[in-house]
């Protein structure tokens, strides 16, 4: 057959992209028009440079008619190669792709028996060949993140597919007969003619857990493509999502616990290594201390001949400072380690920054120190590895045992529990904070589901705080008695379905929600704007498959998470470093607005204009910073929240 003629490729030959301060990113997008004809190149250039936030870099842009999709790289595989669009041997397909693929070598040599042949070194051109060769069951072979877009000039048929967690993000809006995508929503804001209107039900989720729960977006007109699945739009269609993985529970042969620990131990080993040999450039990681970072950092010194470059972030307030334990490992594992400290002021300065890289108001207070420390690593790397992924697999938030401890009491003393979440504030600010955790839990208690538990026990804010803050205001109305049972119906209509067991029912959401919309949500971002790639082996396909067929029971055993977690990597670690409380990268948010930050707060919900938006009773909300300024109620939480939106809102798109 003879190729057809294709559009010319606009490509910039640079590797890759210059750091601009803070606002360095690597993506895809593209913009499909098949019901209005050509695609100007300039729209889909402007698409990419709204990527990198500032001026005109490395891009490569294929523009075919009504088609036209580019991105913009951080090489890491590949480094001389790999520039993007790249195109099949026959011109026809055509493929932008953000991410890596750890297991390319395999499958190219496997495609390679097959007939194939390769003109670079890099990860992308294997994928646009497995695609070829396996279509859409391609996808659940490849061992990584990514955000694809594959364009098949032929059929004029458009692909785009996300990993099967969700750690690279693609957003996409369908208006008037065109579909626009990308790596970032701002990819999206710069087409012409399109319209963005914030939507109040993503509006409210966020005040309710965070962030926005996919796959709303911030604005009605956008969507998040689901993890594991694909979407195609042909000429004259609509588009349509297909699923092409889904996390589930299998049940496997009993073995003894030991069994699995070593399981665990060979399994991990693998998948650290496969991630550390999938790269051109020195691979670092991030280490707090905690046991997913320890396992990830110990894996890697076991595997390489050099020291490891590892990176922590400390605080001033010694109740949230992790940083002498992350250096405790460092040093008994013969690190080059960097601990950054950090302060109220940098976190003011730093919370515009954060508002831009991600787009959307997300009020998850770590990201701040996820910030710096992407910014002090990528200083020094181009590549690190993390421990996300592995609470939500192995169950080690202490919202998991406390749900394995509710989902045996019996019924009666559950329901009886509601009476607890009624009580007023207690007279001094320690108790309250304490309060308010166990009410939390206490209106959890007689929710019909694993399901249900998982969205109660998520919220930043309570359900009795929601309706004082919506009343009188377009949202009021939304948190009523069946609320959360609505909601939890609305993800999983049969929690059955999942497991008969609460705690897996609560773990896979935690999995399928909480984990891409929260966790990698924030550490893409952070990282993404200092042109730093962060991978995550503990959502490798092997350890995935293993975490899914191992039983709960062996997850949570005597009344400890991650125990095979524990139990593999503690001969590698410091002795009892393993047995300290959970703690992660938090800040000390409650403290800080009650100090230095309240009058930042203050000012930002001022001047940005939210008070009138009709989103939020002005009322209710000085009454917060009232109870919190005196100590009567914890409202730290919902003023980061209240901060970083009105920072969104003062530079959202107009309507």
């Amino acid at each position: 057959m003879t190729p057809r003629r294709v559009a010319p490729t606009w490509r910039c030959r640079s590797r890759s992209p210059r750091r601009i301060g803070r606002a360095t990113i690597c993506g895809i997008a593209g913009l499909y028009a098949p019901r209005l004809g050509p695609v100007a190149p300039e729209t889909v250039a402007r698409q990419c440079d709204t990527i990198l936030h500032r001026g005109p870099d490395s891009h490569g842009l294929h523009v075919d008619g009504d088609l036209g999709i580019g991105m913009r790289r951080l090489s890491i595989i590949d480094l001389a190669g790999s520039d993007q669009p790249i195109f099949s041997e026959d011109r026809r397909h055509a493929i932008v792709f953000n991410g890596e693929i750890y297991n390319y070598r395999a499958l190219r040599d496997e495609l390679r028996a097959l007939g194939h042949r390769f003109a670079t070194q890099g990860d992308t051109e294997v994928i646009l060949a497995a695609w070829r060769q396996w279509g859409d069951a391609a996808w659940e072979r490849l061992d990584g993140m990514f955000a694809a877009a594959i364009w098949d000039g032929e059929t004029r048929r458009l692909t785009l597919a996300r990993d099967q967690l969700g750690i690279k993000p693609l957003y996409y809006s369908w208006q008037g007969g065109r579909l626009a995508f990308g790596s970032e929503l701002k990819a999206l804001l710069v087409v012409p003619g399109l319209r963005f209107d914030p939507d109040p039900r993503a509006v409210h989720d966020y005040f309710s857990f965070g962030h926005v729960r996919a796959p709303r977006s911030i604005y009605r007109q956008v969507a998040v493509l689901p993890p594991g699945h694909v979407l195609r739009l042909d000429p004259g269609g609509e588009p349509r999502l297909e699923a092409f993985w889904r996390a589930r529970y299998e049940r496997a042969p009993a073995r003894a616990d030991d069994d699995w620990v070593e399981a665990f131990r060979a399994t991990w080993l693998e998948a650290v290594r496969a991630q550390m040999l999938a790269a051109d450039v020195d691979v670092g990681a991030f280490l707090s201390g905690g046991v997913d970072s320890s396992a990830v950092v110990a894996a890697m010194a076991r595997q390489s001949e050099r020291p490891i470059k590892t990176f922590t972030i400390g605080f001033a307030e010694r109740a949230y400072d992790e940083s002498p334990y992350a250096e405790a490992v460092a040093r008994h594992l013969g690190c080059v380690h960097r601990t950054h400290r950090i302060d109220p002021q940098q976190a003011w300065a730093v919370l515009p920054a954060i508002q831009r890289a991600y787009d959307e108001p997300f009020a998850d207070p770590s990201a701040v120190p996820t910030w710096y420390l992407s910014e002090v690593a990528a200083s020094e790397v181009k590549v690190v590895l993390s421990g996300d992924g592995g609470d939500e697999l192995f169950f080690g938030y202490k919202r998991h045992l406390t749900e394995r401890r509710i989902a045996r009491l019996p019924a009666a003393v559950r329901h009886g529990m509601r009476g607890f979440a009624a009580l007023p504030p207690l007279p001094w600010e320690a108790g309250n904070r304490t309060l308010q955790r166990w009410q939390k839990t206490a209106r959890s208690a007689a929710l019909s589901s694993g399901v249900a538990r998982f969205f109660a026990k998520t919220q930043i804010t309570a359900p009795e705080l929601r309706r004082r803050l919506f009343a009188g205001t377009l949202l009021d109305g939304q948190d009523g008695a069946d609320a959360i049972e609505a909601l939890a119906r609305d993800h999983y209509p049969d929690p059955a379905a999942i497991s008969p067991d609460g705690l897996e029912q609560f773990a896979m959401a935690d999995l399928q929600l909480n984990l891409p919309a929260a966790m990698l949500t924030k550490v893409d971002r952070a990282s993404m704007a200092h042109s730093l790639e962060v991978r995550v082996p503990m959502l490798a396909q092997s350890v995935v498959a293993l975490a899914l067929r191992m039983p709960a029971d062996v997850k949570l055993r005597a009344g400890v998470g991650k125990y095979p977690v524990r139990a593999a990597v503690a001969p590698w670690l410091p002795p009892g470093l393993l047995d300290r409380r959970k703690q992660g990268f938090q800040m000390p948010v409650g403290e800080w607005f009650r100090g230095d930050l309240d009058g930042y707060a203050r000012e930002l919900w001022r001047d940005s204009g939210v008070s009138a938006s009709g989103l939020l009773n002005p009322a209710a909300v000085e009454a917060c910073f009232a109870e919190h300024r005196a100590g009567r109620r914890d409202h730290g939480r919902l003023l980061y929240a209240l901060s970083l939106f009105c920072l969104w809102w003062s530079s959202r798109p107009a309507a």
